[in-house]
Order: C-alpha cells, then structure tokens, then sequence
C-alpha cells in the first residue's frame, strides 16, 4: 500500500492510502469465489483507467437507540386543498367520473359546467398526484379505509423497503432495528462513507441524517474499527475478506459507538474469572519488577558512594 496520491495502477482505499490494482484484482476473485452462486458477487469495470468494482454490500444494524421513519415519501407529497377535495368525491380515483379525453372531473355532483370549463383546469392536472401512492406510509393522510386487491396492496408495499420486515405505521415509527440484523445496499468504489449512508437512509425512508451515524468495522476478535468519512466501505469490505464470521460492517451512532484496537479486543470475549487471573499474573510481574529495579538502583547507589568516598581519601 501507498501513502502518496495513486496514479492509474493504484486504487485508493481513503484520501492518503491506496492499494496495487493488480494486488485488489486477486482479493476481488477470491471474494467472487467465496460467493460463488450468490447475488454477492462484485463486478468490475474500468473507466478511463481507473478500477470501478460494484455490487451488494450487506451491513448489520448496531443502533442502540431508536430511529424515525418518515410519515411520507419525499416525492409522494399529498397537497390537499379547498378545490382539489371535496367531501362529496370518493377517495378512490378508479370510481371517480371522468370525461370522454380521459381527463378527471373536479366538480361536485349536480354542478354544471361554466363557460370556462373549456380551459385547463389545475385541478384536473394535479388530481393523479392527489391520489397516487408509492407506498403505504403516504396514504396516512387519507384516514378513510380503502379496500385494495391483493396484487394491488402488494405492488405498493414493494416501493418502500423494510427493515426486517417492519413498514412504517402510526404505531412503530418510531423504533429500533435488531441489532445484528443485515440489509444491503449496492454500492461501488468510488462511493465514500458518507454517500453509503446516504443511500442506506434514503432506501428505507430514515428521517435521522447521515451525520448521526457511522460505519464500523467490527471483527469476530472485538477489534472494532471506524471508517473515515473519505474512505469507501466497499473497497474495505474487499481488503477484510469476503466471511462475515470474521468481520462484518455495522452501522453505529457517530456519538455512541468506540473504537476498540486489537490489544484490547483479545480479552474482551475471556470470561471475569480468566480476566482476574490475568490481572493477579500482571500484578506479580509488576511487583518482581519493583524489587529488581529497587535492588539494581540500591546497587549503584552503593558503588557511587564508595567511589565517593575513595576521592575524599585521595585528597
């Protein structure tokens, strides 16, 4: 690996350091290989000289507190107002009346048409939006029960993703994922920590910004380390091997989670017992080093005053 900036035969792994080309080519078949069959397997490209590899990145939920879902799909905005909605129209748009151009009628019943009625109406133009849904979290704001065919109900739910099978609801808007459980995103290589989680929040509809969280690598050790906001998750996901049993991508809070280096994580998963015994075996080092110092110390000092005292003698 290279501190200085990569020239074409090197792919950067953050801002200062990147990696061989030839070298992340070879850990790309073994991590294809370990795929084998599956959706997981990455696939690579190069343009204008420059390595892009993409594909699914799985990452674990880690949050240990809640997150918000939103109420409403920011494209799906439902504008209700006096003359797009009246208490007489039925909520659903497949029973309202409708014109021979195909155009939807915004007019009571019994009310007749003005000179005007020629003319585009606005309300003709935004009634598709008025009722078109793209998952089941933007109909809340309809509180009239709507009766869907299966095939319907399911095209719908199928827009907004879950986490592990939870949708939003009045209810559960508010909650926390299991820990440990994955979902994934695709991604490539050049896509930084910060786009990740971006694109991880935007996919599930999570209000929380992307500045509250992070993304750690944690290993079967403990080891747990943080991603730069300059480095790229799937290059990293590549550089530790393709087995989630030895290390796998968490999303944490920025605020919460730590970093654990490997010194320490090598007595995290001991048990209290085995850990006091460690303690008491570094405890008797320290003091054996005490009386060897105490007595190295208590030797020159006693050489130093001989020597001092054979100059007195001397003069």
């Amino acid at each position: 690996m290279k501190e200085d900036c990569p020239p074409s035969s090197h792919v950067p792994i953050s801002d200062s350091k990147s990696i061989l080309k030839s070298e992340l080519i070879n850990l790309l078949k073994t991590y294809n290989c370990y795929h084998e069959g599956r959706s997981f397997q990455l696939r690579h490209r190069e343009e204008e000289g420059a390595l892009i590899i993409e594909g699914l990145l799985n990452i674990a939920w880690g949050l240990r507190r809640p997150i918000r879902l939103q109420i409403q799909d920011e494209r799906e905005r439902v504008h209700l107002s006096s003359a797009s909605w009246m208490p007489g129209r039925p909520s659903c748009p497949l029973k309202e009346p409708t014109l021979q151009d195909g155009r939807v009628t915004a007019q009571e019943p019994g009310v007749q048409p003005t000179q005007h009625s020629s003319e585009p109406l606005e309300e003709d133009e935004e009634t598709p939006q008025l009722m078109r849904t793209k998952s089941d979290a933007a109909c809340v704001i309809q509180r009239r029960p709507r009766c869907r065919a299966p095939s319907e109900a399911q095209r719908i739910r199928r827009h907004r993703f879950s986490i592990n099978g939870h949708f939003y609801n009045h209810k559960t808007s508010v909650f926390t994922p299991a820990y440990g459980s994955v979902t994934n995103v695709r991604v490539n290589s050049t896509m930084t920590t910060l786009q990740v989680l971006t694109l991880l929040l935007n996919k599930f509809r999570v209000e929380n910004g992307p500045s509250e969280f992070a993304l750690y690598i944690v290993h079967e050790s403990g080891e747990r380390t943080k991603l730069k906001d300059c480095e790229y998750p799937l290059i990293s996901r590549i550089l530790h091997g393709p087995c989630e049993k030895i290390a796998r991508i968490f999303l944490m809070e920025a605020d919460l989670g730590e970093e654990v280096p490997h010194d320490v994580a090598q007595y995290i998963k001991f048990e209290m017992p085995v850990l006091d015994s460690f303690v008491e075996k570094l405890k008797e080092e320290e003091e054996r080093e005490i009386i060897k110092l105490t007595m190295k110390f208590q030797a020159l000092r006693l050489t130093m005053l001989q020597r001092l005292a054979q100059l007195v003698e001397a003069k």
